[in-house]
C-alpha cells in the first residue's frame, strides 16, 4: 500500500527530500499562502508545532500560489515572511501546485486519499468562500480538488492520510485527532 513516505519533495532550496525521513512521526501537511485571509493560522500552526514537536509531531508546509495569486515572492522571501511575521519554525517547502495536471504528485496522492472534507458553517469565511467556488463550479463539493489555502492533511505514523481538514475547521478538531494519534 502506498504512503506518504513513497514520495520525495523539493525544500525551498531545490534540494530532493524523501518523505521517508518522517517516518515514524505524526504529520500535518498544509498549503499555505502568506497574502490570505487564513494567513494568520500560521500563528496557530505554530502552536500546534511548538506543543506536539518534542513528542513526534511534524508540520510540512508548501506554499501554493495557485488561490488568488496569495503566495507570490520567491520561496525564500515567503520564508522569511513566515519567519517575521509568525516565528514558525517548521519545515517549509518549495512553491507547489495543488491542483491540475502539473499539481505535485505528493498532493495528487492526498486528495486521491482524502477528499473534500467540508465546510465549518459557523466560519466567518464560509459563505464566501461557499458563493465563490459555487460560482465558479457548481459541483466543486463533489470534486476532491483542494479549495484553498490552508488545507490541511493528517498523516498517522505509518504514513496514511488519516484526515482532511479545510481552512474553515477550527484549530481544536485538528488538534484532537493530532493527540489520538501521539497517543
Amino acid at each position: 500500500m502506498k504512503t506518504v513516505y513513497d514520495f520525495s519533495v523539493k525544500d525551498r532550496k531545490g534540494k530532493d527530500v524523501s518523505l521517508k525521513e518522517y517516518a515514524n512521526e505524526v504529520l500535518l501537511i498544509v498549503n499555505t499562502a502568506t497574502k490570505c485571509g487564513f494567513t494568520p493560522q500560521y500563528d496557530e500552526l505554530e502552536a500546534l508545532y511548538k506543543k506536539y514537536h518534542t513528542q513526534g509531531f511534524e508540520i510540512l508546509d508548501f506554499p501554493c500560489n495557485q488561490f488568488g495569486q496569495q503566495a507570490p515572492g520567491t520561496d525564500e522571501s515567503i520564508h522569511e515572511f513566515c519567519k517575521l511575521n509568525f516565528g514558525t519554525d517548521f519545515p517549509r517547502f518549495k512553491k507547489v501546485k495543488v491542483n491540475g495536471e502539473d499539481a505535485d504528485p505528493l498532493f495528487k496522492f492526498l486528495k486521491e486519499q482524502k477528499g473534500f472534507a467540508g465546510w465549518d458553517p459557523e466560519h466567518e469565511l464560509t459563505a464566501i468562500l461557499e458563493d465563490m467556488l459555487s460560482k465558479a463550479d457548481p459541483d466543486y463539493k463533489q470534486k476532491p480538488d483542494i479549495k484553498w489555502n490552508f488545507t490541511k492533511f493528517l498523516i498517522n505514523k505509518k504514513g496514511q492520510v488519516v484526515a482532511r481538514f479545510e481552512p474553515t475547521t477550527k484549530t481544536e478538531v485538528i488538534e484532537e485527532q493530532i493527540k489520538a494519534l501521539l497517543a
